[in-house]
């Protein structure tokens, strides 16, 4: 493979080079010419680039949550693509994956792109595509944890809400009144709205429905349909 010139979006030039916070392309490959090759395109084309002779190194070496995407060989011994691929989808922040094979087939492409690869390529694919594929892969990987930051705020803002309020919350998502919460939990109703009033005021919203939207967020269930609320 030959350089290609930068590519722009990878690297910020501005306040001198900040690797510490740059996206990792992260290579693994067992074909020792390959992945040099592989590395120098990545690297000529302004990315920071890391390098893996084999699945099991890369998850020796894995010890951060540092941005970035996986760019994997479809077949190595021991750990191939598909099971690095699975053992990722297990952790708690996955990195986008890109597929590179010399013999691509229906049955591994299908599964690669249901696991949730960004792209399955050939080996002699073009350049630029693989390229692309990379830069898709960084912005997909910028989208998630952004994502996951979201729903970790969510959750720590629910680790707020005490027992009672739990309880209070989940008769709220079922549509119960005030006066039908007191009764089943055998509290005042006056109670009750000091209750919501917490709850709205820790989980930051001002509304039931967006109170609803925000349980969902958190995994707590929808209330049945045809619920109403106060």
């Amino acid at each position: 493979m030959q350089g290609l010139p930068l590519v722009a979006g990878c690297r910020s030039r501005a306040g001198g080079d900040k690797r510490m916070n740059e996206p990792t392309v992260h290579v693994v490959d067992d074909d020792g010419p390959f992945l040099l090759a592989m590395s120098r395109l990545l690297r000529a084309s302004g990315y920071s680039v890391k390098t893996y002779v084999s699945a099991v190194d890369y998850l020796q070496q894995r010890g951060d949550d540092s941005p970035g995407c996986v760019v994997v060989d479809l077949q190595m011994p021991v750990v191939g693509g598909l099971d690095l691929q699975a053992e990722l989808a297990r952790t708690s922040n996955p990195p986008p994956m890109l597929f590179l094979t010399g013999h691509a087939d229906t049955v591994s492409t299908v599964r690669a792109m249901r696991g949730g690869a960004e792209d399955f390529l050939e080996k002699r694919a073009p350049k630029e595509q693989l390229l692309d594929a990379v830069q898709r892969a960084l912005r997909r990987d910028i989208s998630e944890r952004a994502e996951r930051a979201r729903r970790d705020d969510v959750r720590r803002r629910f680790d707020q809400i005490s027992p009672r309020e739990h309880e209070v919350l989940g008769l709220v998502l079922q549509g119960r009144l005030n006066k039908q919460i007191a009764g089943d939990l055998g509290i005042h109703e006056r109670t009750v709205k000091v209750h919501r009033k917490s709850i709205m005021t820790k989980l930051n919203v001002r509304s039931v429905a967006a109170l609803t939207r925000l349980a969902q967020e958190a995994g707590i269930p929808s209330p049945p349909a045809g619920a109403t609320f106060t």
